[in-house]
């Protein structure tokens, strides 16, 4: 008996016909989201007519998807780190109606506005944190009390009603767009960066005596980036150029990227999400990753909040409601593991990407609401269902 059960354990398992489809989602996730992206542009594409690709459709799309894409870049951190924050829709509301009481109804100079705002952010982001840490307070309880707490602020702050007009360079900040020049700059910014983190990476892992990957596996890497960065910029000039918010959305992402892949903040972040004892007793004091965290989470609530302001031209006491799902939707789209430790802010901006192209493609092939929210359901459902189904090839 004891032999026929040592050999039933000894014989290899056959693999199933669906493991090479499974190691190519967990090793390379971020180019099987990439290809998932084009697949639904390409449907999007061929049932509007093309209407979808054209590049005031494009240029719309990206609009689209800068207030989301700066929720996801925050709250991409918050999870990794093991957290979640359900106030940032109330949030992102509450701070653009402050950012209309203070330039319409207070008279304040629109950058003075600004800078109060970003700053009630982080502040806010903080006393999140503090609840958090200092006095234990579940995050799920903390985000769900500040949902309903920022959202009654919001709206005994303006009485219920719509705050407008704002002034006009308060407006342009979503509705101005980026000059040709300005945008082939920011093309040469981006090539220049991700030629620098990569020869950081080969000298990191030189120096650590790790394996190094072939140099034109490198350079091919940096030349999709620079060739996507450019054909994004080409199309967008077609129209007005890239919309403003786009340009805001990428300068903290730019700063967020290399941060939590090559700083001594970013990677306790993961450290402290995959395992918090072991992050405690390795001397990461997690109190403080987390503050960090959530006053980082604050700040792009301010950011997206203005954002929203500025698009609408007025405060509403509506704004940013569902928010939190749209942010929390796009990172597990963009394979953030919803048990932390795991995800990026690269991952986190087309999963905004893929949700912003929902919206708008559905949209254009005129579908009903109804069917626009039961599609979004499915597809984060899928996206949840892969990283369940793949973590076991990432270990």
């Amino acid at each position: 008996m004891k032999q026929t059960l040592a050999s039933s354990y000894s014989e290899p398992r056959p693999k199933a016909a669906h493991q090479p489809l499974r190691q190519l989602f967990a090793r390379h996730k971020l180019l099987a989201m990439v290809l998932a992206l084009a697949l639904i542009w390409l449907f999007f594409w061929h049932q509007t007519g093309g209407t979808f690709l054209r590049p005031n459709s494009i240029s719309n799309l990206f609009l689209q998807m800068s207030v989301t894409g700066m929720l996801a870049c925050g709250m991409v951190l918050v999870i990794i780190a093991g957290e979640i924050d359900l106030s940032v829709g109330s949030l992102l509301g509450l701070l653009g109606g402050l950012a209309a009481i203070l330039t319409v109804n207070l008279g304040w100079n629109t950058w003075l506005a600004v800078a109060a705002v970003l700053a009630a952010g982080a502040a806010l982001g903080l006393v999140n944190g503090c609840l958090t840490t200092r006095l234990r307070v579940p995050s799920f309880i903390v985000g769900l009390g500040g949902m309903l707490a920022y959202r009654g602020l919001l709206q005994l702050s303006t009485d219920s009603i719509t705050i407008a007009p704002v002034p006009d360079d308060l407006g342009a900040i979503a509705q101005a767009f980026v000059p040709p020049a300005l945008s082939w700059l920011m093309v040469a910014l981006i090539i220049a960066l991700a030629c620098g983190l990569a020869l950081s990476r080969r000298r990191q892992r030189r120096r650590l005596g790790l394996a190094l990957a072939p140099a034109w596996a490198d350079g091919l890497k940096v030349g999709a980036i620079a060739a996507t960065a450019a054909g994004f910029v080409l199309v967008l000039n077609q129209a007005h150029g890239g919309p403003l918010p786009v340009l805001i959305l990428l300068a903290p992402r730019g700063g967020f990227s290399p941060i939590t892949s090559q700083t001594v903040f970013g990677r306790p972040v993961y450290a402290v999400g995959g395992n918090v004892e072991a992050s405690r007793l390795s001397g990461v004091n997690v109190k403080r990753v987390k503050l960090m965290v959530f006053m980082l989470m604050g700040l792009m609530c301010a950011f997206a909040g203005i954002v929203t302001t500025a698009r609408a031209a007025a405060g509403s006491p509506s704004a940013g409601v569902g928010g939190e799902l749209d942010a929390i939707a796009a990172c597990f789209i963009g394979g953030t593991s919803m048990r932390g430790g795991s995800g990026t802010v690269y991952g986190a901006l087309i999963g905004a990407l893929v949700m912003a192209s929902l919206d708008n493609g559905m949209q254009q092939m005129n579908v009903d609401t109804s069917w626009q929210m039961i599609v979004k359901g499915a597809v984060l459902v899928l996206a949840v269902w892969i990283d369940v189904a793949t973590r076991s090839e990432r270990a």
